[in-house]
This record gives structure tokens, sequence and C-alpha cells, in this order.
């Protein structure tokens, strides 16, 4: 098998020195693992799957397959869970023709052909790492062998984040760092069973896109442990004033997620809001100076203003713009 060349090699040893700056953030090691996967292959979009359960689930996307943050498998009947399986790298030339693939999520995903290699933590294929194309045929062998440097890369990280038991790898896995809170894949696979429990029992759920409010400032000024702080502390707040049923999510940076399940409508949702910005602006003080926390929110329903998660989604973030923007204006 030809190995890679000396420049995707460079590529490679630069990644790893910004894994070890990533440290213990298992989550933030596998986006930016997916991000960069695409531009050392011949692919439009990575994705890592962990397997949990029955089914195989996308932890962590980019690219042609972003959208598809989430989103469950069943491992049976799937090229993911029969690489896991085997433990080898499986090249998929043709999804339209392989019989070992779930072709109708190949399709829901928008692959043609794909490379899949397994993810090993502690002696176990616990998931895999993929690279898609809307193309036939588009791996070479060269890609092989970069797509499992890769997948060491995630594992030595998968191993220095959860070294004991398999269940902190998959809360390092779907949680942020910082907050505590779960991250932006979690948030996406808790979205779609809300909506998809929602459609069954004919009821609503309420989504809060939430953005802090002057967090830039904090940082120019007092430094980024300010930053840091403001964070953890309104993401305690967030979470002091939700309900037991409710997710809130960091879905990185200044940027929170909010799902409501089980509301009646509008008029829930934006009580939830008016009690959430109520809480989180309360006085706070770090290393005895004055910090002013604010966030703006966009309030969003399932059914009525989107039929699926990503329209739901830019609705909330067109929402929270608009509070934005008003303030400014105010």
């Amino acid at each position: 098998m030809p190995s890679p060349n000396s420049e995707t090699l460079l590529k490679i040893i630069r990644m790893q020195t910004q894994i070890a700056k990533l440290g213990l953030d298992l989550g933030g090691v596998m986006s930016f693992v997916c991000d960069h996967a695409p531009r050392l292959t011949n692919a439009s979009g990575a994705i890592i799957e962990l397997a949990e359960g029955e089914d195989m689930v996308y932890r962590a996307a980019s690219g042609a397959s972003a959208s598809a943050l989430g989103l469950r498998l069943q491992r049976k009947g799937s090229l993911s869970g029969l690489c896991i399986d085997s433990g080898t790298v499986l090249n998929c030339a043709d999804s339209e023709l392989d019989q070992r693939v779930d072709r109708e999520a190949c399709r829901h995903v928008g692959l043609r052909s794909m490379l899949v290699s397994p993810l090993k933590h502690l002696g176990i294929n616990v998931g895999v790492l993929k690279v898609i194309a809307s193309e036939t045929n588009a791996f070479a062998e060269d890609d092989v062998h970069v797509l499992e440097l890769m997948s060491e890369l995630i594992a030595a990280a998968m191993f220095h984040a959860a070294k004991y038991e398999t269940n902190e790898l998959y809360l390092k896995a779907t949680h942020d760092v910082l907050t505590g809170l779960p991250n932006r894949a979690l948030f996406h696979d808790r979205l779609r069973q809300s909506i998809e429990m929602a459609k069954r029992a004919s009821t609503a759920v309420g989504v809060l896109n939430v953005d802090m409010d002057g967090l830039k400032p904090i940082n120019d000024a007092h430094g980024h442990r300010a930053g840091d702080a403001a964070i953890k502390e309104a993401a305690q707040r967030m979470r002091a004033s939700a309900r037991k049923t409710d997710t809130v999510a960091r879905m990185g940076g200044d940027e929170f997620a909010i799902i409501l399940p089980n509301i009646r409508g509008p008029a829930d949702a934006d009580t939830q809001s008016t009690r959430l910005r109520e809480r989180v602006r309360a006085p706070f003080e770090f290393e005895g100076r004055a910090l002013s926390l604010d966030v703006s929110i966009g309030a969003v329903i399932f059914p009525h203003d989107g039929s699926n998660m990503l329209e739901l989604l830019d609705r909330a973030d067109e929402r929270m713009y608009e509070m934005k923007r008003a303030k400014r204006a105010g």
C-alpha cells in the first residue's frame, strides 16, 4: 500500500500538535479531525460514528455530511457496523451496488462512495471514522493509509480522555469540557429524538437559541480566564433555570441552545426565555470585579415554526439576531 506523500504526513504531524492542545476535549478532537479529514483525502465530508447499543450515532460531522450530526442508524446492516465487527478499513466504491451498506442512509447523507476505518479504545472497536464522496470510486489506496493514521490520532485522544471505562468515553465525546453541558453533537441527537417523539404524540417541542452578549469586551478587558468564568457561570444559570426534562447544550464559544420538550406553545417558550434571561442577568463578580452577563434568545416551536430540525435551528438563529439588533437599536 503506498504511503502518504511528505506534505500529507507533515499536515498530520501538525494535526497532532493541535490535538494535544485540545487536551481532554474528546468532542473537540473528533470535530477537529472531521474538519481536516476531507482536506487530506478525496472526500466531500467526514463523519465519526460511535456505537451505542444497537445504534451508530453521528457524534461529529463535517462538509457535505455536517447536517447529519446527531443522526442515529442501526448498527446491523450498515458498513459502519461491519467495520466495527471486522476491525479493518472498508471501501465502498458505489453505495447503490454494494450490498453491505444501508442504502437509504447513504442516500439521506448524499454519499455514493466511502471509506470507513475502525476506532479502537482499550482494545475494543467503539466507532468509526468515515470519509464520503458524492461520486463513485472516489478513494484510492493512499487515502486508506491516511484514514488509518487519522483514526490512530482519535484513538490516542480517546485513551487520554477516558483511560478507565467506556462510559467515561461517551461522556467525554458528548459533553463540553468547560461547562459540563451536552455539546453540539448530543444536542442534535436529542433534538432529532424529541422531534420524532413529538410527531408520534402530536405534541410541541420548543428550541431556544441563546447567545451571550458582551463576552468579547470581558475577554478584552479582563482576559480569557474571566471570559471562561463568565461562560461557566452563564451555563450554570441556564441549567438552573431549566426544567429537569430540558436539554441545555453549549454549541461552541458563547453559543448555547435549549430543547423544551412537551410544551403547549409559544407562550411556554416565551415564559422560559424570560426566566432564563432574568437568571443569567443577576449580578456576577470574578476576582472582585463585577462582570455584566446577558443573553439574546431566539425561540421557535415545532411544528409551528418548522417541519424539521434544520428549519427550526435556522429560524431560531434569525430570531436571536433580531433580538440582538433590537438591543443595539434601543
